[in-house]
């Protein structure tokens, strides 16, 4: 599968839309609204309850993506987003008075307010000092306590881009026994994550930005051996080991990660993600990550010929994702008028952000450019 193969998927750039959006929402290919509209007749005809064929999907999505992070499929469980994904391992440790948790000043709230919210455990937040809209991993360990049990960062900042080098970060996690929990809702479906390699304990996702689902259904992964130290707080019929016997109600947790799936999840969002994962399996994740970091850097080279600087000036590419931001007095301004032009960003705290995905040309990021010179 070529690029051109890829973009003929996309129904949105048969109408002249140039999106370059992907960090506020992936736009749906034809593979998931056929998939959608597959499963949408099934169940309105004859197949309404068949719950062994969603099943079936909903397992093989599951070993999809334990591929795609290099974990294993009894890892992986599906929430709703990535907020209540969080706070799977924010409430599922077992914390202690004076217990600590290290994160950094820019963070998205999703991946702030379920630590805040421990407070009257005793439980302390540390807030690591971001510079031009950099936290490195360096800063990171530098800034570890005695205390800190656990250090929870996004891949990807959501407003600067900067990917941050979760490999040293793990490393040193690992040798200190911290739990390391990773915020990946803004690299996967971008760009690749090994959670053996980096030493992840705990992974949370949504799928409707870089993965190209659906609003509305995330999955986490956790480590088996820190499962083995939690207690899940959402329990539902479908966390224990015993669930098709109804009436038996024995309170015995499943071993894998379902015991957090506790009930049922949006099937229409197992089916999307399954279709686009297929997509990024079939055009290669070296081939996604790849064309994601040339676009993201010809973006920052072509901002600095206008004068425009981002963050991510400068930086060497393992520290570039696809998120590339500049800050602007009239970024509210300049959003409105590319949108009316079908020319879709955003504006964030005052700044401009552009999130080309891997099928984006250099040519719509040629015309985005020349729309911007207006505001030089």
């Amino acid at each position: 599968m070529n690029l051109q193969n890829v973009r003929e998927l996309f129904p949105h750039i048969k109408r002249n839309i140039i999106y370059l959006n992907h960090a506020s929402r992936g736009p749906l290919c034809t593979p998931v609204i056929d998939s959608i509209n597959n499963a949408i007749a099934e169940q309105s005809t004859e197949r309404i309850d068949d719950y062994p064929s969603f099943l079936n999907i909903m397992v093989e999505t599951r070993e999809l993506l334990s591929k795609m992070i290099n974990g294993n499929s009894d890892r992986i469980a599906f929430l709703d987003n990535t907020t209540n994904a969080i706070n799977v391992i924010a409430n599922g440790i077992n914390w202690k008075r004076g217990d600590r948790i290290l994160l950094n000043d820019i963070e998205f709230p999703a991946n702030v307010y379920p630590f805040l919210n421990l407070k009257s455990e005793g439980v302390g937040v540390d807030f690591v000092k971001s510079e031009n809209g950099i936290v490195s991993a360096e800063k990171i360990i530098e800034a570890i306590k005695p205390l800190t049990k656990l250090i929870s960062i996004s891949t990807v900042q959501f407003l600067s881009g900067y990917r941050a080098d979760i490999e040293l970060i793990g490393k040193v996690c690992k040798e200190k026994n911290i739990i390391f929990s990773v915020d990946a809702i803004q690299a996967l479906g971008a760009v690749q994550i090994d959670v053996k390699k980096c030493n992840i304990d705990f992974l949370a996702c949504g799928s409707q930005k870089w993965m190209l689902g659906l609003q509305g259904f995330a999955f986490i992964y956790v480590a088996k051996y820190l499962q083995e130290t939690m207690q899940p707080k959402n329990i539902g019929w479908l966390s224990v080991e015993d669930a098709w016997n109804l009436l038996h109600y024995n309170l015995k947790l499943k071993n894998s990660a379902l015991a957090f799936q506790g009930g049922t999840v949006n099937n229409f969002g197992v089916y999307a993600l399954n279709s686009a994962l297929k997509l990024f399996f079939d055009y290669g994740f070296d081939n996604i990550e790849s064309n994601v970091i040339r676009n993201s850097k010809y973006v920052i080279q072509k901002l600095n010929e206008l004068g425009f600087t981002s963050s991510l000036t400068g930086l060497n590419e393992k520290n570039i994702a696809g998120i590339v931001s500049f800050a602007h007095p009239k970024s509210e301004e300049i959003y409105r008028s590319l949108s009316r032009e079908k020319i879709f960003i955003s504006s964030r705290e005052g700044f401009i952000r552009i999130s080309p995905h891997f099928y984006n040309t250099k040519d719509e990021i040629d015309y985005l450019i020349s729309e911007f010179n207006k505001y030089c």
